[in-house]
């Protein structure tokens, strides 16, 4: 399957499976096999000081390694259910304009090991790092295990 295919299974998948994903207006902007960019605008995310509720950053953060993994288990036509299982993010900046979230496979010798495990077991875990950047740079650090199993 290409990119772009992958791309718009990933959005369907978002809107009809994660309800809130449409209120939040998440949009699957780029992904290249290795890297998921999540995109979102402010004005449905804004809370009290216009600026991006925490939640609806962590939402979008916490989505975005779902996204590549859930992406990622579809290229190796590994069907599996992903939950995230531990998280912690930092918040650097306020966001004050429309913002991305970018996760990619850092580790490749990690993604083996998930694979090699999932296989073995049908249950792997694997750590997911997400930036949220604006036109200020980067505002979030976001870093998410998630869980895959059958």
């Amino acid at each position: 399957m290409s990119n772009l295919h992958n791309m718009q299974r990933l959005q369907q998948v978002l809107e009809t499976e994660i309800p809130i994903t449409r209120l939040m207006e998440i949009r699957v902007q780029d992904y290249d096999g290795q890297q998921l960019v999540l995109a979102a605008p402010l004005t449905p995310n804004i809370n009290h000081k216009s600026t991006a509720f925490g939640g609806s950053l962590y939402s979008l953060a916490v989505l975005n390694g779902w996204g590549l993994l859930y992406l990622k288990m579809q290229e190796l036509e590994l069907n599996s259910h992903i939950v995230i299982f531990e998280s912690s993010i930092l918040y650097h900046l306020p966001v004050k304009t429309d913002f991305v979230s970018v996760c990619k496979i850092t580790d490749e010798r990690d993604w083996h090991r998930f694979q090699t495990v999932f296989r073995r077991k049908g249950r792997a875990k694997i750590r997911l790092l997400a930036n949220i950047l604006t036109n200020e740079g980067l505002a979030v650090s976001f870093q998410g295990t998630y869980v895959a199993h059958l």
